[in-house]
């Protein structure tokens, strides 16, 4: 796979040296876990807010729109939204199934890459 040049700690720990999957998590160094996890938490509780354009809360639940971007969702009709909602519930769990697969056939043995990882 392709990989970041120079290394992932101070110690000297290269990119190169951190495997796939999850053998990685073993691999990586403690404080980059933690900074890993404060990062998603940060992400989690200031800026992914449920209300649009700082509003709460927002039109429906997962409203997670900031005011930053505007893709025009307020000019659809109630069916449009209703169906784009449906659409983008889909795909998330459509992405989901997916990666559950990789999960479990990586810890089968088995790899869905072409050519094996």
């Amino acid at each position: 796979g392709i990989r970041l040049p120079g290394d992932i700690d101070l110690s000297g720990t290269s990119f190169e040296s951190i495997p796939t999957g999850w053998s990685a998590v073993e691999k990586i160094p403690q404080a980059g876990l933690y900074q890993m996890l404060a990062f998603v938490g940060f992400l989690e509780l200031g800026v992914m807010k449920d209300s649009a354009n700082g509003a709460a809360p927002g039109d429906f639940p997962g409203d997670f729109r900031n005011g930053a971007l505007d893709f025009g969702w307020d000019t659809f009709s109630a069916e449009e939204q209703a169906q784009k909602r449906g659409i983008e519930l889909n795909n998330g769990r459509a992405a989901q199934m997916g990666i559950l697969a990789l999960m479990v056939h990586e810890q089968l043995g088995v790899s869905l890459w072409p050519g094996g990882i």
